[in-house]
């Protein structure tokens, strides 16, 4: 079995098919999505659709993101948020178009059934964004913090690689996963178009959401499949101009 990360899609069905088609998908791999699947390119509810007719067939593992977790309070109550229809979320309602009460029920379940974080037979932690409890993800006190914290990244991006995790001021919070995935902050924002890696960290957002490119990696080889640049998949679109 195969296992790949893949990041933040934002809406960018096209995107998200080329790199499955790049990584030559089959029924024995196992695919981990690190979470913002909808708000920005015009295929959100495409996207959703997508991912719930893969997962029947592929291994697949969702968590959940902020922006996801907008998307999921709109279908449950109708009620936009404007902080998020300013966003991404004006071109996910846009995109639930056509699609039918019961579609939209369907994708709600899908929502609600994501998780916060996953963590995997060899130690390893996936989450959207971060977390800030000292014990470990289990013991976060705010639900919020797993998809809309940046302290972790900004911690790990100012770390020496050289100090060992045995280190006393070696932060505790990282000591307890052998490595950890997280989305949510593009590459980008630090002038790098592929994931990056700090001490234990890996982030795989690299920008889809804006001008960058949607990533895949092999948890194993580290190896990265990436699409082209999203505008140029969505030309007449201008993706999120904002985060």
């Amino acid at each position: 079995m195969r296992t790949f990360v893949i990041g933040d899609i934002h809406g960018g069905l096209k995107a998200l098919l080329q790199v499955l088609n790049k990584l030559e998908i089959t029924e024995h791999d196992k695919l981990l999505f690190v979470g913002d699947y909808v708000d920005g390119w015009s295929d959100s509810a495409q996207v959703i659709q997508f991912l719930i007719e893969l997962s029947e067939k592929i291994s697949c593992v969702f968590i959940k993101g902020n922006h996801d977790v907008w998307c999921e309070d709109w279908l449950r109550s109708e009620h936009v948020d404007m902080t998020w229809y300013m966003h991404g979320g004006k071109e996910t309602l846009e995109s639930y178009k056509g699609f039918s009460q019961d579609d939209k029920e369907r994708h709600l379940a899908f929502f609600e059934d994501m998780l916060l974080y996953y963590l995997d037979d060899e130690n390893r932690l996936f989450l959207h964004a971060g977390f800030t409890s000292m014990h470990g993800v289990k013991k976060e006190v705010y639900e919020k913090t797993l998809y809309f914290d940046r302290t972790l990244w900004e911690m790990a991006l100012t770390m020496d690689s050289q100090i060992s995790k045995e280190s006393l001021i070696y932060p505790k919070r990282l000591k307890h996963y052998k490595e950890v995935y997280i989305g949510h902050t593009p590459t980008t924002n630090f002038g790098f178009n592929v994931p990056m890696n700090a001490v234990n960290v890996w982030n795989v957002d690299t920008g889809a959401a804006f001008k960058g490119k949607l990533s895949a990696m092999n948890i194993e080889t580290k190896v990265v499949v990436q699409s082209d640049n999203l505008p140029s998949l969505y030309p007449n679109e201008r993706g999120r101009n904002k985060d």
